[in-house]
């Protein structure tokens, strides 16, 4: 039972908290514009982690440090989340935001080659192929009119969703090479604080900042702090401690379906024949490129 629970349960709840997070924001975007309702987030997220940070007492870096984890923040959040937040605001089904982000594995294998230098084995090469070619098919679909006339989403929307690849990919990298060791915490403390300053600044500069309190956002607000941001990232944290971050990276494939199906079942947001095709090919490759087995 302990075997089960550790192995399976615990994988898969995180696998579903995070999905949940497209659909906290699609829940959330029509009372908050995408950087006012990411700040709110971010501090209210904040606020509660200082709190176990001190229960905690948690030890916190270096100057140094804190400039590696600030960058980390700035990309893996701010970049994250604001662009999949602003891909969702303006048209992208949740599913295919998901779908597209989830090439992240992908993406960072594809840098890690030519910033870490790492070596690259045919099978992840071909699962580099996949994913692509996968991705293809969905937005062909989408924008070659071959699915629901009513679920077509503007091509520029394409544009938030690949920032978001961007920032969570590179700033996988960037955290992989700049590792700091720094407590789990005050870390992402520190990484929060940084996607907080930009979600601040976007909220000033390009939006209006205003906000309707309506039960459904509060709700959802309450889900994405306490759910995703706080029950998400500390459930990593405790699988990574246990040596269990190779099979959360193996099963992290599993979100885009897992995403598609809750935006389907909530939302009534559907996929013709050649996005689940595509879909099921995209998902394939990026399992290729995550269950590589490492020599030794």
């Amino acid at each position: 039972m302990r075997s089960f629970f550790y192995s399976f349960f615990v994988p898969a709840l995180f696998v579903w908290l995070w999905s949940t997070g497209f659909i906290g924001a699609k829940y959330g975007l029509p009372y908050a514009e995408p950087f006012t309702l990411l700040l709110i987030r971010m501090l209210l997220t904040l606020g509660l982690l200082v709190v176990l940070a001190s229960l905690l007492k948690a030890r916190w870096p270096g100057w140094r440090s804190a400039g590696h984890l600030a960058v980390t923040g700035l990309l893996v959040h701010g970049c994250y989340l604001g662009g999949v937040y602003y891909a969702i605001q303006d048209g992208m089904p949740s599913g295919i935001v998901s779908l597209v982000v989830g090439l992240q594995p992908l993406v960072t294998a594809g840098v890690a080659i030519f910033v870490l230098k790492e070596a690259i084995s045919w099978r992840q090469w071909l699962g580099l192929g996949l994913g692509l070619v996968g991705v293809t098919l969905v937005l062909l679909e989408k924008f070659g009119g071959a699915g629901n006339p009513g679920e077509a989403f503007p091509l520029w929307t394409l544009i938030w969703a690949l920032l978001a690849l961007a920032g969570i990919s590179l700033g996988t990298v960037y955290q992989k090479r700049h590792g700091t060791g720094a407590d789990l915490v005050a870390g992402t403390i520190i990484q929060y604080g940084a996607a907080a300053l930009l979600f601040a600044a976007g909220a000033l500069m390009l939006e209006t900042r205003e906000v309707v309190w309506s039960l459904q956002l509060q709700l959802s607000m309450a889900w994405l702090v306490l759910g995703v941001s706080i029950g998400a990232i500390l459930l990593l944290m405790w699988l990574i401690r246990r040596g269990a971050a190779s099979q959360v990276a193996s099963l992290f494939y599993l979100v885009p379906p897992v995403t598609a199906l809750e935006a389907f079942w909530l939302f009534d947001e559907r996929l013709g024949v050649l996005a689940i095709a595509g879909g099921i090919v995209s998902i394939t490759g990026v399992a290729l490129v995550v269950s590589q087995k490492r020599p030794g």
